[in-house]
């Protein structure tokens, strides 16, 4: 129950944890810098990566992830352990469950989902693990079910069950038993005060440059949908360029622009606070999202997007356990490479991405947490979300497959480039001047995305910078990381596009990942320890110690144990 962290007291880094903000700064610029004076070598180092490095971990992400959804399944499920709370038994929750379940909507779901709603069911419709077997024909009322099956995998349990179990490590010791709101703290069950020093600031460096990366691929999408858009709603040509491929890609001269105008919005969004800023933003994403998703299920394929919701979740569940625990592995033919190509470039891209996103995440949720059980708030966090992101895919990707399979698109969607589906969906579906209108609204709902991911993650990596504490004066830390993650994206996208951004977050995940991991652990650990605790009558949170050592008069400063 005792964590020390040393913060600077004074000066530039007042408030701060001089051996996690420091190195953390470092990498990140040291990053940039690569990328931007030696485009060659980074563009070949990366893809010499991207074959050796991330095929070789390919298997450690997937059964890691599998891993995640087991852990919180057996936790929520258990009797004894899902009724244990997030903080001093009895506590009401800070949040009603609407307001709750609004911030999860708000913290996972945003960018990715306007790009992907319609992006990954129709990439799976053309190509999926069926399709590549010859067991279904790609592009055919044959290959839906199988491309839902897909898509309902990578958005749902193993991406918020990550999130979950990440938040459940941090927020129930934090609350339990006042630790720290920061990554370090969720070892503390294994580890006691040593992660006090420096394998706790290795936890926490680790953290920010994994946020940092997880956002820039979120960014980068977000980036590249909002020029996609602009260029839809008549901004000019010049705002896209040939990708060499057949379609289209921001401009380097629009991606920069871009930049300038969404993370200098963010960086003042972030310097509003959270009471401002971002809660303002929050209420205008929910009521756009939902117009929208409202506008895909009476003018698009409502019927046929129940439909495919309802088989996609039997689909779903069912295939469940089988598709967690698949590693497909090259047998030297030409089907096997192209299972094992695949799987990289989604499964794996996936779990990465999730992990990688899961610091930023994960804090926000515990913080907001506080007073639940571990079986509601793993239900809440897995559960909601997840059928939002699976209801979201089937009426939004629905429209667009119906379109394509009716023959209304003539190949127009599917020919768009991922980032430029939406609207070429809406541009099918609609008249001219209402997909105008329709495409307006979401290069808003884009930009007010953007910005509330990139000041909420400037947040977090503060709050780890500042060993747990949100206060105090980091108007010029706020900065750095603003200009930071704007030439993170700007160099990445111009030197090799989304895959660079991709394949350097993959890499970067890697060792949060390895911290994750060791969450699972960690979180076991504290929890069946409680059961303990509280079956021989000791006290089991700081609230009750402090009462019982009032009760019995002992000194309250006794040094605590390292298994405290």
């Amino acid at each position: 129950m005792d964590l020390p962290i040393n913060t600077h007291d004074s000066g530039f880094y007042d408030g701060f944890a001089r051996a996690v903000a420091i190195p953390g700064k470092i990498i990140v610029t040291l990053i940039i810098l690569w990328a931007i004076f030696f485009p060659v070598s980074a563009m070949e180092t990366l893809e010499v990566a991207n074959s050796t490095i991330i095929a070789a971990f390919s298997g450690w992400y997937v059964y890691l992830v599998a891993a995640l959804i087991l852990v919180c399944g057996g936790l929520a499920l258990v009797p004894q352990t899902g009724s244990l709370r997030i903080g001093p038994a009895g506590e009401a929750p800070e949040f009603s469950r609407f307001s709750w379940f609004s911030m999860l909507f708000g913290a996972g779901i945003g960018i990715g989902m306007l790009t992907y709603s319609t992006g990954e069911p129709l990439a799976h419709f053309a190509n999926n693990p069926d399709i590549i077997r010859g067991n279904v024909e790609a592009v055919s009322a044959e290959a839906v079910r199988s491309a839902y099956m897909w898509t309902f995998l990578h958005w749902g349990f193993g991406a918020w069950c990550t999130y979950a179990l990440v938040g459940l490590a941090i927020g129930y010791v934090s609350h339990r038993r006042n630790l720290p709101l920061t990554i370090r703290s969720s070892l503390a069950p294994l580890f006691g005060r040593s992660m006090s020093g420096f394998a706790g600031h290795a936890v926490d460096v680790v953290a920010v440059v994994a946020t940092i990366l997880g956002v820039a691929v979120t960014m980068g999408l977000g980036v590249q949908q909002f020029v996609a858009g602009l260029h839809r709603i008549g901004m000019g040509d010049w705002l896209m360029s040939d990708a060499g491929d057949g379609t289209m890609t921001a401009s380097a001269a629009a991606i920069v622009i871009a930049l300038l105008v969404l993370v200098g919005a963010s960086t003042l969004s972030a310097l509003s606070g959270v009471g401002r800023g971002i809660k303002w933003l929050s209420n205008i994403n929910m009521t756009l999202s939902f117009g929208l998703l409202a506008l895909f299920a009476t003018v698009g394929a409502g019927f046929f997007g129940l439909q495919l919701l309802g088989i996609g979740i039997w689909d779903y569940v069912t295939t469940l356990p089988a598709n967690s625990l698949t590693l497909f592995a090259r047998d030297g033919s030409e089907t096997g490479d192209a299972l094992v190509q695949w799987q990289l470039d989604w499964s794996v891209f996936y779990w990465a991405w999730w992990i990688a996103f899961a610091p930023f995440v994960g804090m926000f949720i515990a913080r907001i947490s506080r007073g639940r059980t571990i079986r509601e708030y793993v239900f809440g966090v897995a559960l909601v979300p997840a059928m939002m992101c699976f209801i979201w895919m089937a009426f939004a990707g629905g429209t667009a497959i119906e379109l394509e399979l009716s023959g209304a698109a003539e190949g127009r969607i599917l020919a768009a480039g991922i980032s430029d589906q939406l609207y070429a969906t809406l541009a099918v579906l609609l008249s001219p001047e209402a997909a105008w209108v329709v495409s307006s609204l979401v290069v808003v709902l884009l930009m007010t995305y953007l910005v509330t991911s990139v000041d909420s993650a400037i947040l977090i990596v503060n709050t780890i910078n500042g060993a747990g504490e949100d206060e105090g004066t980091r108007r010029y830390h706020i900065l750095f990381w603003g200009v930071a993650l704007s030439f993170v994206v700007g160099s990445m996208l111009i030197l090799g596009g989304i895959d660079a951004i991709r394949i350097t977050m993959i890499i970067g995940a890697l060792p949060f990942s390895m911290v994750v991991a060791v969450m699972c652990v960690a979180i076991l650990k504290a929890v069946i320890h409680d059961l303990i605790r509280k079956h021989h009558g000791v006290p089991t949170t700081a609230e009750a110690c402090e009462e019982w050592l009032e009760e019995n008069k002992r000194p309250a400063d006794l040094e605590p144990s390292q298994s405290s």
